[in-house]
């Protein structure tokens, strides 16, 4: 039986760099990969034009919609992109904010209130700071460039008591911090005002150390992205969903035996060996791990932020979201 050929639209990743390069490729598919950045032009193609068979996803906006019954793909336990939030928490200095519980009450942008990246920030700051997010004035829109209003840039359907509202398409967040319209910015990017003007800086600094210590903590590596398949792909050929995540896991494993070889650097990182070694003190095993069981805290944990933020109506059982792949 022939292969069966599968179109996958995933960012340029080293954790799937074999699958890219053809090295690696799934059983039963003919695999074309076709890589796309930054992220948001990627999933855009998916969810409006439906260009791909499987694609890399923004894991929030997934669970929300799938969990109305409102999206048609299926996704599963892969998730190519993990980041830390801390370090994308920003001040104008001029704004008083010193620490997070500073933020109540102040004005503070979102480049979208749906944004996984939002998402984990708003959490972490109402469960481990405390920080109530009715007290503050959401302004969302573009962050470093200025962008139209989205279909999906609407009041929380849950929780109409967020006051949030859109800066308009002539505007941009990193310039509204660097001038004090707004006392801070949180999202998945560094705003471009960022070592240009004085009054914009971090909210911690010392970021690394905060979000080793939050890991030791939580066990909380965020998912920001995980894959999906079209929901009539997976329906005709349901063993597709199995291939490609076991592609992916074997993609992984490929490119870190090789970040492993001391003989030579395979990024340009000088101090890559000595970050691989913390790497291994800090998460104890593989921190990029795949699979629903090794995640379900941290999946379940977002799904809760989703709830509680107004952006699903219930939790769902995450065996409802993620096609079995085991």
């Amino acid at each position: 039986m022939p292969a069966l050929p599968l179109k996958f639209g995933c960012g340029p990743y080293d954790r799937t760099e074999a699958l890219r390069n053809g090295i690696i490729q799934p059983e039963g598919i003919d695999l074309t990969y076709v890589a796309v950045e930054p992220p948001p032009i990627l999933i855009d193609r998916m969810v409006k034009d439906r260009e791909f068979d499987a694609s890399e996803m923004f894991l929030a906006l997934y669970m929300s919609l799938r969990a109305r019954g409102e999206f048609p793909f299926v996704a599963i336990p892969a998730f190519p992109s993990r980041v830390f939030r801390h370090a994308f928490m920003f001040v104008n200095t001029n704004s008083g904010i010193r620490a997070p519980q500073d933020l109540a009450g102040k004005r503070v942008g979102v480049p979208e209130f749906r944004q996984t990246a939002s998402v984990w920030i708003k959490g972490i700051l109402q469960h481990e700071y405390d920080v109530d997010l009715h007290s503050i004035h959401w302004f969302e829109g573009g962050d470093n460039r200025p962008r139209a209003r989205d279909l999906l840039d609407v009041q929380p359907d849950a929780d109409p008591d967020i006051d949030l509202q859109f800066i308009g398409e002539d505007k941009t967040l990193s310039a509204m911090l660097a001038d004090g319209e707004i006392d801070a910015l949180l999202g998945a990017r560094r705003p471009n005002t960022f070592g240009v003007s004085p009054h914009v800086q971090r909210l911690f600094p010392n970021y690394r150390q905060v979000e080793q210590n939050y890991y030791r903590k939580t066990g909380l590596f965020p998912i920001m992205h995980t894959v999906v398949l079209k929901e009539e792909l997976h329906r005709e050929h349901p063993w597709v969903a199995r291939s490609l995540f076991q592609a992916m896991e074997e993609s992984k494993d490929w490119v870190m035996t090789r970040m492993l070889n001391t003989g030579t650097l395979r990024f340009m990182l000088p101090w890559m060996f000595e970050d691989l070694e913390e790497m291994d003190r800090v998460f104890e095993g593989d921190p990029w791990v795949y699979g629903l069981e090794p995640n379900r805290h941290i999946l379940n944990t977002l799904m809760g932020y989703l709830v509680e933020q107004g952006l699903m109506e219930r939790a769902v059982p995450l065996e409802e979201l993620f096609a079995p792949v085991e």
